[in-house]
Parts: C-alpha cells; structure tokens; sequence
C-alpha cells in the first residue's frame, strides 16, 4: 500500500509449488489418520447385533371332508300287517259273525275245569286254597301305655294324715327376736312313698327371717308313710308354725 502511495512497486518472488502440495498432502493424511484410526477401533469394539432368525410354521393340515349324507330310508312293503283293536286278552271282532250263539254260563255247582276245592265263586282258577279272606286281620296289639303318674293324695277328710314319726323345731333367730318378729308361717309339705318330706313351699309369709327358718325345720321332718290298698303313695298336707316371742309353738 505505501508503495502505491511512494509510487515505487516492489515485486515478492513466487515460491516453488512442490512444497506447497507436499504440506497439504500429509495434513490431509494426519486428518485422515486421526480420524480413521478410532472410527476403527470402534467398529471392532462394538457389539454385535444377534442375528434375527424368522422360523415359518407348517400351514395346518385341511379338515376332513364331510360325511356322506345318510342313505335314503327303505321303502316300507307294500303289503303291511293292519292291526287288530283288542279289549282285554280277547280281541275285537271285525267282521259280523255268521250266526249268533247262546252264550254258556258254566255251573257253579258243578265246579270250573282247572278249579281247586274249596274255591269261591269268581275266583283265579288255580288261586289260594280257600279264597282270599273277607276281611283283613286287625294288626296285634301294641304294648300297654305306662300307667299316668299318681299326683300326690291330699291328707284330710276320709284319709287321715300319718303319724310324724320325728319332729325339729325351728330355730328363732336372734335378729328377729330384737326387731319382735312373730306370726304365723303357713306351709305346705309333699311327704314321699318313705314319709320323708321331698319338697316345702310357704303359703303365708311372716318375715323372710322367719319363712327360712320354718322351712328348714320342716325339710327334716320324718312320716309314717301312707299305704292306699297296701301301696305306699305319696300325700300332700299343710303345716302351721307359730312364731311367738313368749314361746315358739308348732303345730
């Protein structure tokens, strides 16, 4: 640019061409090697891909062909035996009878060809000896329900009450002394085939301090057992219990 303005031009000498085209050459290899080389070691590094095998399954054998269609049914006979209505075992006439015959009752006296003796009239030939019985047999008896149990005979009136054989009195308590408790306790006692008393129930209540004490006094009590026709039974009868603060009295 100066020498333009200076107006004096200088020349730069031209370099030989040869070197120039050996410089580019192996800068072109050196890319070339530095590229290659790894895209080498790659490709042989690299996983191999499984090969894809594809497998063709046979086609299905065809369907059995289908059966023949059945044979035409036979042809009936022409000539066909006709049926002859019946009633019973005997069968029904078609046609008319030539002639009309009296029909023959056999005697009854004179018996049934095949019958047995003693038969009776309209019977099976060769049934049951006899005939059948007229009537049937009434089944056997079966066995005789138990008797109903006795309930317990209620002393008084005509049936005099047992002799007590042994007697407790009933205690009185201490509690019911000081709170003056008395009156009379009213029970009724059901006395076994033993004479023993088996059970107790109050009728009339006083205290239920008093109730308890008869009713355990009463349970120990002992009868002379009741015979009805020389059976022992069992009976019923009432017992009074008084409860005094002067005396304790029983009856």
């Amino acid at each position: 640019m100066f020498d333009l303005i200076t107006g004096h031009a200088t020349h730069i000498p031209q370099r030989p061409m040869l070197p120039l085209v050996i410089s580019t050459t192996l800068q072109g290899l050196l890319i070339a090697t530095v590229v290659a080389v790894p895209l080498l070691f790659m490709t042989e590094h690299a996983p191999q891909l499984p090969t894809m095998m594809a497998f063709v399954a046979a086609p299905p054998p065809p369907p059995p062909p289908p059966p023949p269609p059945p044979a035409a049914a036979r042809q009936r006979e022409s000539t066909t035996a006709k049926a002859v209505p019946t009633t019973g075992s005997q069968p029904i006439p078609v046609a008319a009878p030539p002639r009309i015959e009296p029909e023959t009752v056999p005697n009854v006296d004179d018996g049934v060809p095949g019958g047995v003796e003693g038969g009776v009239p309209g019977g099976i030939v060769g049934g049951i000896v006899g005939g059948l019985p007229s009537e049937v047999a009434p089944p056997p008896p079966g066995p005789e329900p138990p008797p109903p149990p006795r309930r317990p005979l209620r002393v008084g009136g005509k049936i005099d009450t047992p002799k007590l054989l042994h007697r407790v009195e009933p205690a009185y308590p201490d509690l019911a002394v000081q709170s003056r408790l008395q009156g009379l306790v009213i029970l009724e006692a059901v006395v076994d085939e033993q004479g023993r008393v088996s059970s107790a129930t109050v009728l009339r209540s006083v205290h239920p301090l008093l109730d308890r004490e008869a009713l355990a006094a009463v349970r120990q009590w002992r009868y002379r057992p009741l015979q009805l026709n020389g059976i022992p039974v069992t009976f019923v009868l009432t017992v009074t219990l008084s409860f005094s603060l002067q005396s304790t009295e029983a009856s």
